[in-house]
């Protein structure tokens, strides 16, 4: 959602109260709107031709389909379910909501146009998916929305939000759309600054959060064209503390987006894409403190290993008139950092590269993964020539990298069919109180030449060969079994911090203090194990052979004949045991001693990617396994990892 930092107040809280909120003037009410002869739903409306196939997984840095097939996400936001109240004055005054209009809760234009004329309006747009925003408020209201609210689709009246949002889902995944359910708010009004909103736990706890993800994901696990779960919106500081990525607190946003998509995995629907949206905003802005909008370059050193794998895409947003150290403020509160739009063209493609591009540009990386810029947008009205080349650079950039998007706001109000002069300018399509429609399909709009050259650019179709996975497992601060497999042993080091690779990879690498892991299916995207097995705890050296001491005066735990290393456990920086899972064909039983001890020992090429920054740590080769792990708590040493046993694959 696009933000706007307001003016600060004085001098103690200067700039702990700088907040976003919407652009636009206050619009004016709606009239009632006639419905038009498909209000009905989408059956009257053209049904497309649909040319993928439910459910989405992920190969490498793209999306695909159920048949292998690249998904290229080409989406719009159709928002107002996660609310337009800016937080002032009546609630039912449509001039004190987001651009004076009204959503009452549901996604907009349902009150002047039919669905099935809405859905028309998508595919003329060259649309295949949805980001539909919701609030944590909608799913538990019960109140039904004004008739009003829904005039020109009747048969919605005396529904709640939430029952208006299942007709929205059932509509759009008819004609074929992929929908992505999108938490944006915890309660029903705009985003995006001192509102409530400000982290997934603002408002609820975590687990509450991760409860409401469950119940969403259940809701809708028959419709297979309910793609994805993207998890949170522009995670940010609220007036005291920062969000962070990886420190273990109640603010630690890396952490809470595992615990969430590893449930939603387990206990609703496995075949979700899981999007994992960077951090929107730490620190106060102000010149000479620290400040910026770190999005997802902590991914690089710290990324996500879900249970079931290639299921994961990454998300971020980028407005001209905000930076990477820039609020988006004007006036009060504005700071001296150069904004997106004041950029060049070369500046803006480096800057999207570090903070975002990077997890789909760099192969073959534990952080690699689809990226979706599931939000970025501008005003129909805009008339700076920055913003525009701006939006241009941008759209660009998107069609170059062949990346996923989905343009903010699709749907906006007018109060004529010139779009004049209040709602949204930033729609891609608006509608007057009759229906009239204006935007980028209607002539006239600057947009609609950049937005053309985007949904029509060059981009990569057709099969997609599977991709050798890369995962970092971490014992920073719990447990971190991503392996179902393994879940099902129960406890098995009770006392211990415990790690294991995702079903089907093995354990390739290990940091010497820090506890993080690598995991890999390389070279050939392959699982070895042995169908149905579960894995062999090993703590002690009894596999260790007579006369085969790899690593004499080590503690030595070494995985039995024809079983390959998968996760391990620790207690405080020790180790504690190793976990072993046996494999469906032989494997190579020469090997060598890896030591790390003193500094890194990793194939060339960087393979993977740096699994425990600053870090000694050592890996096998991606035609290898490891066979075992080498400790010592000698004095001076702590007992934590030393050296791996490597052995070739066959």
């Amino acid at each position: 959602m696009k933000p706007f930092l307001r003016s600060a107040c004085g001098a103690v809280t200067l700039c702990l109260a700088l907040v976003t909120a919407g652009l636009g003037a206050p619009g004016t009410a709606s009239a009632q709107a006639t419905p038009d002869a498909s209000a009905a739903g989408p059956s009257a409306a053209r049904q497309p031709a649909v040319t993928w196939t439910a459910p989405l997984s992920t190969r490498g840095r793209y999306i695909v389909d159920a048949d292998g097939k690249r998904f290229r996400l080409k989406s719009g936001n159709w928002d107002g379910a996660q609310g337009s109240w800016n937080g002032a004055g009546d609630i039912g005054d449509d001039a004190g909501h987001h651009s004076g209009q009204n959503s009452h809760g549901i996604p907009l234009g349902l009150d002047r146009v039919g669905m099935a004329s809405l859905l028309r309006d998508f595919h003329a747009l060259g649309l295949n998916s949805i980001r539909l925003p919701f609030s944590n408020e909608m799913i538990h209201s019960g109140a039904p929305v004004p008739d009003a609210a829904v005039a020109a689709n009747p048969h919605l009246r005396g529904k709640t939000p939430l029952q208006i949002f299942d007709a929205v889902i059932a509509a759009l995944t008819a004609e074929g759309f992929a929908v992505v359910l999108n938490n944006h708010t915890n309660s029903t009004r705009w985003c995006c600054g001192l509102d409530g909103n400000e982290r997934w736990n603002s408002r609820q706890s975590t687990r509450q959060w991760a409860d409401d993800w469950v119940f969403m994901a259940r809701r809708y696990q028959d419709n297979g064209r309910v793609v994805g779960a993207d998890l949170y919106n522009e995670v940010r500081r609220d007036i005291w503390d920062d969000p962070n990525w990886g420190l273990g607190d109640n603010h630690d946003w890396q952490a809470a987006a595992q615990e969430a998509a590893d449930r939603i995995q387990t206990e609703a629907n496995p075949r979700l894409l899981l999007i994992i949206e960077g951090i929107n905003w730490t620190g106060l802005p102000v010149d000479g403190l620290p400040h910026g909008r770190p999005t997802l370059a902590p991914v690089r050193t710290l990324s996500h290993t879900l249970v079931r794998s290639g299921k994961l895409v990454y998300s971020a947003h980028f407005y001209g008139y905000t930076g990477p150290h820039h609020s988006g403020a004007t006036g009060v509160g504005e700071t001296s950092d150069p904004r997106y739009q004041d950029l060049t063209g070369d500046q803006l493609r480096a800057v999207l590269h570090d903070q975002a591009f990077f997890v789909s540009a760099e192969s073959g990386q534990h952080f690699t993964a689809p990226l979706w810029i599931s939000e970025f947008g501008t005003g129909s009205d805009e008339s700076g020539t920055a913003a525009r080349t701006w939006f241009a650079h941008l759209t660009d950039y998107l069609a170059a990298t062949d990346t996923d998007f989905a343009y903010w706001p699709l749907v906006g109000w007018s109060t004529d069919r010139q779009g004049r002069p209040a709602g949204d300018s930033w729609a891609l399509l608006r509608y007057d109180a009759a229906g009239g429609r204006t935007g980028v399909l209607d002539g006239g709009d600057w947009r609609a030449a950049a937005w053309h050259r985007l949904i029509t650019a060059p981009q990569r179709t057709g099969p997609v060969s599977p991709t050798p996975a890369w995962h970092m497992l971490t014992l920073d601060h719990r447990d971190f079994i991503q392996s179902l497999s393994t879940r099902a042993l129960g406890d098995w080091d009770s006392g211990a911090r415990k790690a294991a690779c995702p079903d089907g990879e093995r354990l390739i690498g290990l940091s010497h203090t820090q506890g993080r892991g690598l995991c890999t299916d390389a070279p050939t995207a392959g699982d070895l194990r042995t169908p149905g097995s579960v894995p062999e705890v090993v703590r002690d050296e009894r596999y260790v052979p007579a006369g085969g001491d790899w690593a004499p005066g080590y503690s030595k735990l070494q995985c039995p004949e024809r079983h390959f290393l998968t996760g391990y456990s620790l207690r405080g920086a020790k180790v504690s045991a190793a976990l072993c899972m046996p494999a469906r064909a032989p494997l190579g039983r020469t090997g060598e001693t890896l030591w790390f001890d003193r500094g890194d020992h990793r194939p060339p090429g960087d393979p993977g990617g740096d699994f425990a920054h600053g870090h000694y740590k050592g890996q096998c080769p991606s035609d290898a396994y490891a066979a075992g792990i080498a400790y010592t708590s000698r004095p001076g040493h702590r007992g934590s990892p030393d050296a791996l046993l490597c052995r070739p694959l066959s």
